[in-house]
């Protein structure tokens, strides 16, 4: 049976900030929930571009040489191979959209924001 996905609710359910959650797959893509605060480490994924949707509260996306500001119902696609790191200074809520399998920290492996199996 095809069921609906209350994002609030699968929002709240998370406890771990930067472990994001998928909450539904299509075409090979992931769509996952995740909750941020502070800051995430630099990385880039060599072959995976990332999407970030804004759902609660104010984050950006720091690349080298600029910043981007992305807010509720704002979205950013980052290119496959560009460094980037998430800040969020309050709690945020975004959806993911990238392929299945991907590592949340890309090519960086961190001892405690590399998710678990990754």
């Amino acid at each position: 049976m095809i069921e609906k996905i209350d994002i609030a609710q699968k929002a709240d359910a998370i406890t771990e900030y930067w472990r994001p959650e998928t909450v539904a797959t299509l075409n090979g893509q992931d769509v996952k929930l995740a909750r941020f605060k502070g800051e995430f480490v630099w990385h880039h994924h060599q072959n995976e571009d990332e999407l970030f949707l804004g759902v609660k509260g104010h984050f950006r996306v720091e690349f080298r040489d600029h910043v981007v500001h992305i807010h509720p119902g704002e979205l950013i696609v980052v290119p496959r191979g560009i460094e980037h790191r998430t800040v969020a200074e309050e709690e945020a809520v975004a959806i993911l959209f990238e392929p299945a399998g991907v590592r949340n920290t890309g090519n960086v492996f961190h001892p405690t924001l590399t998710a678990p199996g990754r």
